[in-house]
């Protein structure tokens, strides 16, 4: 029982250890590169994600469009380069809660609506960032070993 129980969760997690550093790269760059790109679309049509915004019901309009698609522009960069990532990825992940409250809040009749969301997808990932970090292929890691030699910033 024992050797089916390593074949079938003690192999795959001592393989798994030798890939650990693509997870938190692929979703960097997966997330990353979408909101970069979100974030520049909305900075370059302000005028109408600011009515989209006021249909939304989002208070201060006026300040609150360019202010989240710069944090949408420049987290995105920020997690594509592996920097700041659990500040941007929480900042990204509070705008993925608006969005749900505020768009997306209407058309939840289950937990599968919910869950169905591309914006409930993304909060997932902003989490699993904010805690566990940008891993090892990144700046926060690089500015960890300069700063504190000891440290297990990610």
């Amino acid at each position: 029982m024992n050797k089916v129980i390593d074949g079938l969760i003690g192999w795959p997690e001592r393989t798994a250890q030798h890939l650990a550093w693509l997870g938190p790269l692929f979703a960097r760059f997966t997330v990353g590169w979408v909101f970069m790109w979100s974030g520049w679309g909305k900075l370059q049509n302000l005028p109408q994600i600011t009515e989209n915004f006021v249909s939304w019901g989002i208070p201060f309009p006026q300040f609150m469009t360019p202010f989240v698609s710069g944090i949408e522009f420049v987290g995105g960069i920020c997690l594509l380069l592996g920097l700041l990532t659990r500040i941007s990825a929480g900042a990204l992940g509070v705008t993925m809660i608006v969005a749900i409250r505020s768009a997306k809040w209407g058309e939840v009749d289950s937990l599968e609506s919910f869950l169905g969301f591309d914006e409930t997808a993304y909060l997932a990932i902003f989490l699993w960032l904010a805690i566990a970090g940008a891993g090892p292929l990144s700046i926060d890691r690089l500015l960890a070993r300069f700063t504190r030699p000891t440290s297990r910033y990610s």
